[in-house]
């Protein structure tokens, strides 16, 4: 029997337990019969986790081997194959970005020195909690065990809207649009990009204008639609967007995907930043897409967002070695 060793932090939060029910519901691992589920949140959450536990066991999941309740870091990380980390401190009313960068960097740099201790070289870690991607940089920085593949922030979240957004635009099937590009930060710098873009493997030809001015806006700004409509921030949507990130690394995509990674100075941006590139996947791996035409519209905007995360970097500098 095949069986994984899966971590999430911020379990006793929305989007873990949107996450938790979908994962159990139908394992998005490749050649695995059950997996032994580890939650972790801090001691205040402990009560709440415990009956998270008796609602998980109510549902009987075949998949489920075993389960643990933590606030211990490293009982939650020990080896495991896959850790999600979807704790994060949320911003207060007053709070300025920088402090929440801050806040969360002391807290990500001690989850990976834990981390880098108790894990082997094959944990593949994906981050969640925002800012995801420095969050991302801050773990892979302080995890030299760990290969830096072997890290990645959510930008599937944003490549899952742009599908939506523009399905809906075309009255076409999300399943066959393709192609679609999400640059640099999960923030409200990205940049999604319909350049390439295909329906049903066919070239589409959109204005100019409604991509510039009501699609990127709609994308970049999505999840504080949700916000002002629902009075919550994303939470199913985030699962979703989580579930699909592991099955495209678990099983590979036909598909170019949105993936946030170490860049090594592709498309000329700045090395050592997590940035979301377009990738693509199989047999358990992915590579950068090294060939894709940036139309020069959107120059200008990649540099923002590239220079957005340089900044985070900056931020949060005594936190990388």
């Amino acid at each position: 029997m095949a069986i994984k060793n899966i971590s999430i932090t911020g379990a006793a939060g929305n989007i873990a337990y949107s996450l938790i029910f979908r994962i159990l519901s139908n394992l998005p691992f490749k050649a695995t019969d059950k997996i032994n589920l580890r939650l972790l949140d801090i001691p205040e959450s402990q009560k709440s986790l415990e009956g998270l536990k008796f609602e998980i066991e109510d549902c009987a999941f075949d998949s489920l081997n075993d389960l643990v309740t933590t606030d211990n870091t490293e009982l939650a990380f020990s080896d495991a194959d896959y850790i999600l980390m979807v704790g994060a401190k949320p911003r207060s009313k007053g709070m300025e970005r920088s402090d929440l960068i801050l806040d969360n960097a002391h807290i990500f740099k001690s989850q990976a020195e834990t981390i880098n201790d108790v894990c082997s070289k094959k944990t593949n870690i994906i981050v969640v909690g925002n800012p995801a991607n420095t969050n991302a940089l801050i773990i892979n920085q302080n995890t030299p065990n760990i290969p830096n593949t072997n890290i990645t922030s959510l930008m599937k979240l944003d490549h899952n809207r742009a599908k939506s957004i523009l399905a809906t635009k075309l009255n076409e099937k999300v399943e066959d649009i393709e192609k679609i590009v999400i640059w640099g930060n999960h923030s409200t710098t990205q940049v999604p990009d319909l350049y390439n873009c295909k329906v049903s493997t066919k070239n589409i030809n959109l204005d100019h204008s409604w991509i510039h001015e009501t699609f990127i806006p709609r994308v970049q700004k999505r999840g504080g639609e949700i916000i002002e409509f629902r009075g919550l921030s994303s939470a199913a949507s985030a699962a979703s967007a989580i579930y699909d990130h592991i099955n495209v690394l678990e099983n590979g995509s036909a598909d170019w995907q949105a993936l946030g990674v170490l860049s090594s100075g592709e498309y000329n941006i700045t090395p050592d930043i997590m940035f979301s590139f377009p990738v693509v996947a199989h047999g358990g791996s992915y590579n950068i897409k090294d060939d894709v035409n940036i139309h020069q519209s959107l120059s200008e905007s990649l540099k923002v967002t590239e220079e957005e995360l340089i900044k985070e970097r900056e931020i949060v500098k005594k936190y990388l070695p």
